[in-house]
Formats: structure tokens, C-alpha cells, sequence
């Protein structure tokens, strides 16, 4: 096992990564992304969301999925290549925006009903991970939700999947609305407090 980063790891960490492999962890064919996948959509508690930000989106195999519950969604990643290839991937999904952004300290303006981070706060040092709970904490609308998703093998990035999602939860202040764990990783929701649309399906 390689030693653990011990920083925040760099948009061209992941340029690099997609520059030797266009899909380098297998999101468009492996049946352990499939599966997960279908997890994380069958996890939100509404049938539709107005606005939704999508943080890490890789190639586009989940956004895809996600568009289809979203009235408008960003999708944002830190590098060029996989976003080239989340846009044609989505490219019939006019719904879908992208841009580039190396989260927290890029952003967006606005408030979102949704906001998913899969397989990407581990990438975080803990300072930078728990300026991002703040940020998505404050983004979310009155009732909003924020769903997490992460491996909880080991990694040798600055955090475990464990470590990385409950100092988020710490950090973001965010009740936890749900939580569960399948063999190799979990999934956890948060929601803002407030008035919102009726979470049930």
C-alpha cells in the first residue's frame, strides 16, 4: 500500500490519471460502479429536483442517471479530459451544464435542492474537506439535501472514505437523514432544515 497524500490532491493529479486512461476506474463497465449507481439514484428521498450540483462527475456515467430526476443540473470536475467526455456523454441532456472547478475553493452562485459528492471528499486534506461541508451546507435550499458516497477500502489518498465523510458531517452541521453501507462502500444524506418540497416519492 502506497503512502497515504497528505494534501489536498491537485487537478493535475487527475490529469494525469485520464491522460494515461480515459475511464481509470472503470465507471462506464465495471459492475461494482454499476451497482453502485443504481445505490446512489435509488437513495434520493424525492421523485424530482429543481436544482441539483453534481461535485466530481468524472465521465458523465452518473450524471447521465442523475439528469434524468433534475430539472437543471451542474456538473463540475476538477479536469479537462473527463469532462470532454462527461459533455458527449451527456450531450443530448440539454438540462446538463459543466464546468470546470476544483471544489471548495471554485463554487458556484446560487442554492441547490441537491447537492452529490461520489467518490470525491477522500480526495480532500481534512481542512480542505470540512471547508467544503461548509460550503455545501450553506448552498443547500431551505429542505435541500446533500448525498455522500464513498469507497471505504483502502486508498492512498489523504482520507479513508470513513474519515473523509464523518468529518464532513461534522463540519457541515447537516442533520443526517440517512445512512447505509454496502460491502465496499457507504452512502450518507444530509438535509438543511427548513420548508421544501415533500421528500416522499
Amino acid at each position: 500500500m502506497s503512502r497515504r497524500a497528505e494534501r489536498t490532491l491537485p487537478p493535475g493529479y487527475f490529469e494525469a490519471l485520464y491522460a494515461a486512461d480515459p475511464d481509470p476506474w472503470r465507471f462506464a463497465s465495471s459492475d461494482y460502479e454499476r451497482d453502485k449507481y443504481a445505490a446512489t439514484i435509488a437513495a434520493l428521498p424525492r421523485p424530482r429536483y429543481g436544482r441539483a450540483f453534481e461535485i466530481g462527475c468524472s465521465i458523465g456515467v452518473l450524471t447521465a442517471q442523475l439528469a434524468a430526476r433534475c430539472d437543471a443540473l451542474l456538473a463540475v470536475d476538477a479536469a479537462e479530459a473527463p469532462l470532454a467526455a462527461a459533455q458527449a456523454r451527456c450531450a443530448g441532456l440539454p438540462k446538463v451544464a459543466f464546468r470546470r472547478m476544483a471544489v471548495p475553493a471554485d463554487w458556484p452562485e446560487g442554492r441547490f435542492d441537491l447537492i452529490l459528492l461520489s467518490e470525491v471528499v477522500y480526495y480532500l486534506d481534512a481542512a480542505d474537506g470540512a471547508r467544503l461541508a461548509r460550503r455545501v451546507a450553506e448552498s443547500l435550499t431551505p429542505g435541500g439535501e446533500a448525498l455522500l458516497v464513498h469507497w471505504t477500502e483502502e486508498t492512498d489518498y489523504p482520507l479513508s472514505g470513513d474519515a473523509a465523510t464523518e468529518g464532513f458531517i461534522a463540519a457541515a452541521g447537516l442533520p443526517v437523514i440517512r445512512q447505509q453501507r454496502a460491502a465496499r462502500y457507504r452512502l450518507d444524506l444530509l438535509g438543511r432544515q427548513g420548508s421544501g418540497p415533500d421528500p416522499s416519492p
